[in-house]
């Protein structure tokens, strides 16, 4: 009942001195204000760019600069590390090509063929796949020039010099779906590796009994001279990179981009939190001691409380009270600025975004998380004064009556 009595008592004397009190809330507004604005910004192009390489998965593939030679088994040792996220071999550049000719269209386009599988980043998720010899997802250059859509049949045709005759073959292909123009930008075709193995053993001469495609029977072990390797995350790709080099294999990576934005994010974010809390504890310091100057004016007032019963625990809850309205209404403040500054400075750069882009943004947790560092400064500033009410005796007011 004293703790109620004291906390509707400090309510009271906060609204009644609303002038004071205003001035606390703007005061703490115009510390807080700015440092959402700019933690906003930090957040908005920093973030902006870190979710642009994290979604684009070009960003996380590793590219082998020069062919080598590699088993099926050195494919199975990557795939069961856990910063691998999709690997599938590649056959000779030159030797995975067909020619597709479409009966809606007059062209006959040369396409290449790129190996895929279940996971490929540069496919949609939950897209259909290709997953036999017989069906491939046409890239959109290659679907516009034959002028075929999803679900249509092709033909697929494939030359070779063999036995001293020039040889032709075919093979219906159905088009499972068709990529995304980011994807891939020229005329190709993801195939499964099945079908990429099968052109190259057709131009090499062998036999492809799958498709009934004649020639030698060889039964040497097979080897790839590259492969399409990307990472779990942009965070992998240096960790991936480094495992190569040690292995003599020499790759291309975006790693030096990445970690160009991440340190950039690092810094910025040392830089925000120094100014942070500089600012907090300046607030807190700048309200303790208002708070404390207030307790002495007030120390009448807090002594008769103590008179009539009010112990010592009760009393230093008046400034505490006091400082944690501070707190939430300088924040709810605060916030108000910041949407305010943010809606100006994204509309002055809408024009140089992308659609949906924003320059300054912030999410709920962020706006949580200030203001459980305002509350938390202001129940500190409060404990400088709730330490000097506390030492307040009842006979200090008789004194003074």
């Amino acid at each position: 009942m004293r703790l109620f009595k004291t906390l509707r008592l400090a309510t009271r004397d906060y609204t009644h001195e609303w002038q004071m009190s205003g001035c606390f809330v703007l005061a703490l507004a115009a510390v807080l204000g700015p440092m959402l604005v700019l933690f906003g910004l930090k957040f908005g192009v920093v973030g902006g760019m870190l979710n642009q390489l994290i979604n684009n998965p070009e960003n996380r593939e590793i590219r082998p600069i020069s062919s080598g030679r590699f088993e099926q088994q050195w494919f199975v040792d990557m795939q069961r590390r856990d910063d691998v996220a999709f690997l599938v071999p590649r056959t000779r550049s030159i030797a995975a090509t067909i020619e597709l000719d479409s009966e809606k269209s007059s062209r006959i386009v040369r396409t290449e063929l790129i190996p895929s599988g279940p996971g490929d980043p540069l496919l949609p998720v939950g897209s259909p796949l290709p997953d036999s010899t017989n069906r491939i997802v046409l890239s959109q250059s290659a679907a516009e020039k034959l002028k075929i859509a999803e679900g249509d049949s092709i033909d697929g045709s494939v030359t070779r010099r063999y036995a001293g005759k020039k040889e032709r073959s075919h093979i219906e292909l159905t088009v499972a779906a068709i990529a995304p123009a980011a994807a891939f930008g020229r005329d190709g075709a993801f195939a499964d590796i099945r079908l990429v193995e099968a052109l190259e053993d057709f131009r090499d001469g062998r036999a492809v009994p799958e498709l009934g495609w004649t020639g030698t029977q060889e039964d040497d072990v097979r080897s790839y001279p590259g492969f399409r390797l990307y990472a779990r995350s942009i965070y992998a790709v240096s960790e991936l990179k480094d495992h190569l080099d040690q292995k003599g294999i020499d790759v291309r990576t975006k790693a030096a981009d990445i970690d160009l934005v991440m340190r950039m994010d690092r810094n910025l974010a040392a830089i925000y939190w120094a100014i942070a809390i500089i600012g907090l504890i300046g607030f807190s310091l700048s309200l303790g001691a208002s708070l404390w100057a207030n307790v002495d004016r007030k120390r009448k007032e807090l002594s008769v409380l103590r008179l009539v019963g009010f112990r010592t625990g009760d009393i230093i809850w008046f400034p505490v009270t006091q400082a944690l309205y501070t707190g939430i209404l300088g924040w709810v403040l605060a916030a108000g600025i910041y949407f305010a500054a943010a809606a100006a400075i994204n509309n002055m750069l809408a024009e140089q975004m992308a659609t949906g882009q924003e320059v300054c943004v912030l999410l709920p947790q962020h706006f949580a998380m200030a203001l459980g560092l305002t509350v938390c400064a202001a129940v500190f500033a409060a404990a400088l004064a709730g330490f000097r009410s506390a030492r307040i005796e009842p006979s200090d007011g008789l004194r003074e009556i």
